[in-house]
């Protein structure tokens, strides 16, 4: 079990190392044995800005579903990240020691582990089950100075962009109100000029304030601000991650392709070319979505997605 974890835990991380695109989730797990695990800090946060994201979209029956997840973005001298709140917790636990892959029942009687990964429930559905529906990719922006890096995952597979920096096109309104087209989708946004950072989750910045909510003009996706603190905390870029180099538009281009099929939601691992692999891997009573792992349960298949919604169509 702690091996099935740590791997787990590795993939979910995209940790492991660099090299040929992947043929199957053996070959991952493979180069991750191999490979030393590595991180480095490129920054300090001088503010730490947690969202709430949510995606309106349907389930693999065609059903109307809203996706959640908390999103963490560290907001440095020079740079920022936005990431998984999830994530931020569990490497503030690592900085902390705390480093014990152990599970243990937690005041209220639900499991828990020590690093901070969330359960939903006495049945131990993880919150990274629903993370998993709403393709969230890891953005450093600025990072390396004047450029913009995007890590995304389309199982088997780590990719990694990285482009030059290109202000987004705000138009400014009344009442701290701003919006904008971007990839394809337009979008209103609010922005608090009381907090002096241009910071915002996702790709969404470069406004004269922290950006407090933002929302499509579909109303598909909506980012609010819930948490502001003053932390100072080290925004890590993982120089060892399995990433294969390509640009921003053919990773936009790939994932609409494979995420946009008509049968991905009932059938999420319908391109994936070794998967024998992830039975071996994962056991026989989960299965692997869109780089996490995934219990069964009394009221979802194991092998269901959500239908994509995606936050770049161009």
């Amino acid at each position: 079990m702690k091996k099935l974890i740590t791997t787990m835990f590795v993939l979910v991380l995209t940790i492991g190392a660099q090299g040929q695109e992947y043929d199957g989730l053996d070959d991952i797990v493979a180069t991750i044995n191999t490979t030393k695990i590595h991180q480095d800090s490129i920054d300090t946060s001088r503010l730490v800005a947690v969202y709430d994201y949510e995606c309106r979209t349907q389930d693999a029956e065609g059903k109307a579903v809203t996706d959640r997840m908390k999103l963490c973005v560290l907001v440095g001298q020079h740079c920022t990240r936005s990431f998984p709140y999830r994530k931020y917790r569990m490497e503030r636990q690592w900085a902390a020691g705390n480093t014990d892959m152990r599970s243990r029942k937690g005041t209220d009687g639900k499991l828990e582990f020590l690093e901070g990964w969330d359960f939903i429930g006495d049945d131990e559905f993880p919150l990274f089950k629903a993370e998993s529906y709403c393709f969230m990719p890891e953005v450093w922006t600025n990072y390396p100075d004047g450029k913009v890096t995007v890590r995304d995952a389309i199982v088997p597979t780590i990719y990694e962009t990285r482009e030059e920096r290109i202000p987004i096109k705000w138009e400014l309104t009344n009442d701290s109100l701003a919006t904008c087209l971007l990839h394809g989708l337009h979008w209103t946004v609010r922005y608090d000029e009381d907090i002096p950072t241009s910071a915002g989750p996702w790709k969404l910045c470069g406004l004269p304030g922290l950006i407090v909510e933002a929302v499509s003009e579909d109303s598909i996706h909506h980012f609010t601000l819930t948490d502001v603190q003053h932390v100072a905390a080290p925004i890590y870029y993982e120089t060892s991650a399995i990433t294969i180099k390509t640009s921003e538009a053919k990773l936009i281009k790939n994932r609409l392709k494979v995420f946009g099929n008509k049968i991905y939601a009932k059938n999420p691992l319908y391109y994936v070319t070794n998967r024998h692999s992830a039975d071996e891997i994962y056991t026989d009573d989960g299965s692997f979505i869109n780089g996490y792992f995934v219990h069964y349960d009394s009221e979802r298949k194991a092998n269901e997605a959500h239908v994509y919604q995606p936050l770049e169509k161009e």
